[in-house]
């Protein structure tokens, strides 16, 4: 065994603070960065809070930062009165139920056999490509609606959910991750007589627990803020999803059909702090959802960058 020479060890120690102060700089500069684009991403939506929970008068100064000024909740209360507001709430709640579901079982038939070999699926890189190419070029606006309408489609919750069935960019996730999963244990599963089908639900689903959690939440988030395809497949307001409504009372500014009562509460109120009270309750599932699938999407994100 080589020892190593006295001036060797003199110059590593010599080396050794200074290789500290380096990693010790890079890790408050890291952390700065990291504090700045939190705050970037974090006070925006304090700021709607504060608005939403402040007195109309003091919105409409631009007195409210990140604090609520004279605290009211006639924004909220007015905004809970209004049945248009719950009843688009319901359609994105059962777009989330029936999507949601619908790409993960679409996603886990596309990727397991697309995460196989040439020489187990021979046409495994025709139709990777196939997919693949879906995420370069888009058949295009008018072809899309047309066929929606060929199809008896429009205004039913199957145009929100059925045209992004397949997320490729999730498949294309989920098959890296299924071929890090050992071989062995599909080999020993085929030894005791089981099929691919078997094989899939018994072995690769449960073990991919972390991975589809995240790709849950990607579904869920992607349902749940989308509003463009509400308002063109749409033509009964009713029939929006939460997000196109919030898209006609902020950006177009439709506050028609309200009652005698809604206008005049409306009028006590202000039209700042009512946007930013339905911009927070539209907001607020998915931040409350979060915090219950955040163990299994770092670990998802983590494990699939890591060979097994």
């Amino acid at each position: 065994m080589v020892q190593p020479s006295p001036r060797s060890e003199y110059e590593a120690q010599k080396r050794a603070p200074h290789n500290r102060r380096r990693f010790e700089w890079f890790s408050v500069l890291n952390s700065s960065f990291l504090i700045v684009v939190s705050l970037i991403c974090v006070l925006p939506l304090i700021h709607i809070v504060a608005v939403s929970f402040s007195s109309s008068t003091a919105a409409a100064a631009g007195h409210v930062k990140l604090w609520p000024v004279d605290f009211t909740l006639a924004s909220y209360a007015f905004t809970a009165s209004r049945e248009a507001f719950w009843q688009s709430m319901l359609v994105s709640i059962e777009r989330i139920a029936i999507g949601t579901p619908l790409n993960l079982i679409m996603t886990i038939l596309v990727a397991f056999p697309l995460s196989k070999e040439s020489k187990t699926f021979r046409l495994r890189a025709m139709y990777a490509w196939i997919f693949f190419m879906t995420m370069l070029f888009h058949g295009g606006l008018i072809p899309w609606y047309t066929t929606l309408k060929q199809y008896n489609l429009l205004d039913t919750i199957w145009a929100l959910v059925l045209p992004g069935a397949v997320p490729v960019f999730s498949v294309v996730l989920l098959l890296n991750f299924f071929r890090e999963v050992p071989k062995e244990l599909e080999e020993a599963a085929v030894m005791d007589g089981a099929g691919y089908w078997t094989t899939l639900w018994r072995i690769y689903v449960p073990i991919s627990k972390p991975a589809l959690a995240t790709l849950a939440l990607f579904s869920m988030v992607e349902h749940w803020n989308s509003w463009f395809d509400g308002l063109l497949l749409m033509g009964d307001p009713s029939h929006y999803p939460l997000q196109s409504y919030i898209q006609t009372i902020v950006i177009q500014q439709n506050l028609t059909n309200m009652s005698r009562d809604e206008a005049l509460n409306m009028a006590l109120i202000s039209d700042r702090t009512l946007k930013a009270s339905q911009i927070f309750l539209g907001s607020l599932p998915i931040i409350m959802a979060y915090p219950f699938l955040q163990k299994y999407f770092v670990k998802g994100i983590v494990l699939g960058s890591v060979k097994g």
